[in-house]
């Protein structure tokens, strides 16, 4: 396909170049430590691999320590769970890409439930804030005082 004069690439060919970070997971460590994500059908390797190889740009395993491969793997699940979400809405004919947020509270009926989503989400999160994995990757890189780092 082309727009704009530029061949669009499938995903599985794009490269981001070499690994920069020795101790970056593989797919299958992923998939071993995150054993929800390991449906190969509704979380294919090719977005695995892309979202792994994000993590590898944008976080140091010199900064982060023995951490890293746990903090890599926060983060691609955070995107992963996205991606799901995304796939779902496009299935249902939805254009997908759609950021409603956190859901705390929902009627149905006569029944309702509501959530007290400032006793667990931080307010300064943002994005983050729309998984568990990405409220939990946030969290641990304030502890280890990577406010310095934009994602």
């Amino acid at each position: 396909m082309i727009r704009n004069r530029r061949a669009i690439r499938p995903l599985t060919e794009v490269k981001m170049g070499a690994t920069r970070n020795r101790q970056l997971p593989s797919i299958a460590q992923f998939r071993t430590d995150f054993p929800q994500f390991d449906d190969t059908h509704k979380f294919p390797d090719a977005q695995i691999q892309f979202r792994l190889n994000l993590a590898d740009k944008q976080l140091d395993e010199n900064r982060l320590g023995d951490m890293f491969g746990y903090l890599v793997e926060l983060m691609v699940a955070h995107y992963m769970a996205l991606w799901a979400a995304d796939s779902r809405s496009v299935a249902r004919g939805g254009a997908g890409g759609a950021n409603s947020g956190v859901l705390s509270s929902k009627t149905v009926d006569k029944v309702s439930a509501s959530y007290d989503t400032g006793a667990t989400l931080n307010p300064n999160a943002g994005f983050w804030n729309n998984t568990r994995y990405g409220s939990e990757f946030y969290e641990l890189l304030l502890m280890f005082g990577a406010g310095g780092i934009q994602l």
